[in-house]
């Protein structure tokens, strides 16, 4: 749907795609009109040549080349403005500019002897039927309009194989070139920025304008800083309805899939050809992109080629303006953002929406567009890239899954292999005050292991949090641990049961378990039992000192006395020992 920028080597004007091979409109229509002289065709140094190269997203090489050819033939200019070229009623004076559809004079009308700007379909008695009625189109279009932000339409006509329409002749020029020229760093030449307040008066302005011709059912679709004037006041005028369409019409011509628009300033429903899909939404993407150029100098894209500037436009999102001018706020940033938006729907609903919002920014007031979220930029990044997000929903797929096999396997889980934690003993006897002695049980084996070295043991306030819970896995993700040791004692009498099982965390499995039905006075002895059987399964390394730490039991003949009545916790071990004093 894109074609290859071809350029006359006489007068280095671009040649339409859909021209004669070889055909250059302006030089065809000049021969007819007996303009030419042996010499090539001054190609007159006027600023809207220059522009229109520019505003088509040519490449920086091709608009040099028109600029240096303008710049060869403008010699040429003074005598070729001084031939005689009439064109029915019309005296034209100058060439101001040339577009796709056709060459614009500054002419004289004979009949009311009044300076006006005459447009001059391209191809004359060449034209083909498409030609013709884009350019009747853009007559009626613009004819039908009457207001004082677009340059009114004086007369339409067919002349000598010409097919023309007279319009206002605005003295000012075209708003890149008298923004580029009011706004040059004059100690480089770059170009700079529009002062930000004046740039938003004027798009104000134009929206409004806009808004006008979309309420009498016209789109222009074709907005770009070299369709609006400026006149001698600084006053904008929009201009070159070359694009235009009644909404309402059924003709042919607006359902091709030509694309038809400036690359740079081009709506993504445009760039695919989608003419179906244009509407008010398209013309608000272009006053967007206008307002782009004005805050940062620069359109919202522009490649090397018009295929790559097109690619941009479809596969990418513009940098934000606060990056290219930091003067820029972020209430104005979103504003231009949100009217460049791909979805003609996130865009505003109107460009007389538009307007009243940079009404209220100018007012410091609050604005009614808001700042893409993050949700949001991720749908746009899934549209973008669909390919991506496929590729990518389909690895979560199967990562979730995997994540959690490997999460109940074993090997995430890097505990200290020969850690432990020695689990609140239950108390299976019948009278709760026992429970203290079941504490005490617990604590005392804690006591024990904490004397091996080689044995990283849980401290006894951080395992009592776990009183009563039965995920052993959980418990040992959470303390570290390989092992948890866990019990149950019961006292009845003078008799002592116990039972101890040793659980691997890993993999929820005991590795050893032992049960104890003792005389109540050798319950140190079995205590020592336990550690050493819990350091043996272990493997941990235990010196001299340290064995006989854990082996150490007492044969003890107190009286039961000590176990009876309330010990307070903890307390039981030491009457024991006192009474063996």
């Amino acid at each position: 749907m894109t074609s290859v920028l071809r350029f006359c080597p006489k007068c280095g004007a671009e040649i339409p795609a859909d021209a004669p091979e070889g055909g250059c409109p302006g030089c065809l229509l000049e021969t007819g009109l007996g303009l030419h002289s042996d010499g090539p065709v001054a190609a007159r140094e006027w600023p809207a040549v220059a522009s229109a190269k520019a505003d088509d997203g040519g490449s920086a090489e091709n608009v040099e080349a028109n600029a240096a050819a303008a710049a060869r033939h403008g010699k040429k200019a003074g005598r070729a403005a001084g031939m005689q070229r009439e064109l029915g009623d019309y005296e034209l004076l100058e060439e101001v500019g040339r577009g796709g559809q056709g060459v614009v004079f500054r002419a004289r009308q004979k009949s009311l002897n009044r300076t006006v700007a005459l447009k001059v379909i391209s191809l004359g008695q060449w034209a083909s039927k498409a030609h013709l009625k884009r350019f009747r189109r853009e007559a009626e279009a613009a004819a039908s309009l009457d207001h004082p932000g677009i340059v009114p339409i004086y007369e339409v006509g067919e002349r000598d194989s010409s097919c023309y329409f007279s319009m206002r002749f605005v003295e000012g020029g075209q708003l890149d070139e008298v923004a580029r020229s009011a706004t040059a760093d004059s100690s480089c030449g770059e170009r700079a920025p529009m002062p930000i307040r004046q740039a938003m008066e004027l798009i104000v302005k134009v929206a409004r304008t806009v808004h006008y011709a979309h309420e009498h059912g016209i789109l222009h679709r074709d907005i770009k800083p070299g369709n609006i004037l400026l006149d001698a006041k600084g006053e904008p005028h929009l201009s070159d309805f070359g694009l235009a369409r009644l909404v309402e019409s059924e003709s042919s011509v607006t359902h091709t899939l030509d694309v038809l628009g400036t690359p740079s300033y081009m709506a993504a429903e445009q760039a695919v050809g989608n003419n179906a899909a244009i509407s008010s939404a398209t013309d608000v993407y272009g006053l967007g992109a206008v307002l782009y150029q004005l805050l940062t100098g620069q359109p919202p894209f522009a490649g090397g080629t018009t295929y790559e500037t097109i690619k941009l436009l479809l596969d990418a999102e513009p940098r934000k303006p606060r990056l290219l001018n930091p003067k820029i706020d972020r209430d104005l940033s979103t504003i231009c953002l949100k009217c460049l938006e791909k979805d003609p729907n996130r865009r505003y609903s109107s460009a007389l929406a538009l307007a009243e919002d940079l009404e209220h920014w100018l007012k410091h007031e609050p604005i009614q567009a808001r700042r893409t979220g993050i949700v949001a930029r991720s749908r746009k990044w899934v549209r973008r890239n669909p390919s991506v997000a496929v590729m990518a929903a389909m690895l979560l797929a199967l990562a979730v899954p995997l994540g959690v096999m490997i999460r109940n396997s074993e090997f995430p889980r890097q505990p200290v292999t020969t850690g432990i934690a020695v689990l609140p003993f239950g108390n299976l006897s019948g009278d709760k005050e026992h429970a203290y002695f079941a504490d005490g049980v617990q604590d005392d084996i804690l006591t024990k292991l904490a004397k091996i070295a080689d044995l990283k043991v849980i401290s006894r306030t951080s395992v009592m949090n776990y009183r009563g819970k039965q995920n052993i896995r959980q418990i040992g993700d959470e303390l570290r641990v390989s092992h948890v040791l866990e019990g149950s004692v019961r006292r009845v009498g003078a008799r002592l049961h116990m039972n101890t099982q040793l659980i691997d965390t890993r993999t929820d499995t005991h590795i050893w378990a032992e049960q104890y039905d003792r005389d109540l006075n050798d319950l140190f002895t079995v205590q020592s039992e336990i550690a050493q059987k819990v350091a043996q399964q272990l493997h941990a390394k235990i010196s001299a000192a340290e064995k006989l730490a854990t082996s150490l039991s007492i044969s003890i003949r107190a009286p039961v006395i000590c176990f009876r009545g309330h010990p307070l916790a903890a307390g039981w071990r030491i009457s024991v020992r006192q009474s063996i004093c």
